[in-house]
Order: structure tokens, then C-alpha cells, then sequence
């Protein structure tokens, strides 16, 4: 058993956000684990760009109001407590909605033995038509 160090908070870059974003690395899993894991806080409105991680996604909302959108479908909004599954290779975005902050746990796992690419793929930033659900 070990007492892993704490990582620093980290504001998320504005080139893969939009609006003030910082997260907390909780696991980065060293191998044999591909185990990834952090704690993401969104402030009002903010949120990622597309994305889509070659191996899916769970998000857990553990505070606020989240929404996601996987691209062509509906809007969730996902309360604390709730959990969506992203597919892998499947673009997204997930931010907090206009009126609350939210905060919720990204869990994904690195590429294994024999997987080529990127872990994550960025796309472009969602639009304000897009976030309110008018695309």
C-alpha cells in the first residue's frame, strides 16, 4: 500500500475549455493499471470541447448541474449522484449548466497493449448555439 502525493489543482487549458475549469488528478495508474481519474469543477457555462477517448468515458456528478451532449443527441442535464457512460470513440462535451457550478469525477482508461493513437481526441469548441441546444 502506498500514500500517493497529492497533485496540484490545474486550471484546464483554453484551447480544450470554454470558461474556467480546474481539475485534480486523483489517479493517473501506473502499470499494469491504465486506471485514470480526476475531479473536475466547472464554473457557470463553462464547459469542454469535443472530445472523444479511444477506450469511452464514465462521468459521476458529484456536485452542481451538469450537461452533456454526445454530438447529434440530446442534451442531459445530470444531477449529483447520477453517472453517464460515453462509448468509446464517441465525441461529447460536458460543462456545468448557465446558473450553478458543478463538479463531477472523469474516470477513462489509458491505451492498452496493442491500441495506436491518441487516449483523448480534441475536437473544436462547442458553440453557444450548440450549448444553449439550438445546433
Amino acid at each position: 500500500m502506498e500514500l500517493l502525493p497529492n497533485s496540484p489543482t490545474t486550471a484546464g487549458p483554453a484551447d480544450l475549455f470554454t470558461g474556467t475549469v480546474h481539475f485534480d488528478v486523483i489517479a493517473a495508474g501506473s502499470a499494469p493499471s491504465r486506471l485514470r481519474v480526476n475531479l473536475v469543477r466547472f464554473a457557470p457555462g463553462s464547459r469542454t470541447a469535443w472530445h472523444r477517448h479511444a477506450n469511452g468515458q464514465t462521468l459521476h456528478v458529484t456536485q452542481g448541474v451538469a450537461l452533456m451532449q454526445s454530438r447529434g443527441g440530446e442534451i442531459l442535464e445530470v444531477r449529483p449522484g447520477q453517472t453517464v457512460h460515453t462509448p468509446p470513440g464517441e465525441w461529447h462535451w460536458h460543462g456545468a449548466d448557465p446558473e450553478h457550478f458543478m463538479e463531477h469525477l472523469a474516470m477513462w482508461e489509458s491505451l492498452g497493449e496493442g491500441q495506436d493513437g491518441p487516449e483523448t481526441e480534441w475536437g473544436e469548441h462547442v458553440t453557444d448555439a450548440e450549448y444553449g441546444g439550438r445546433s
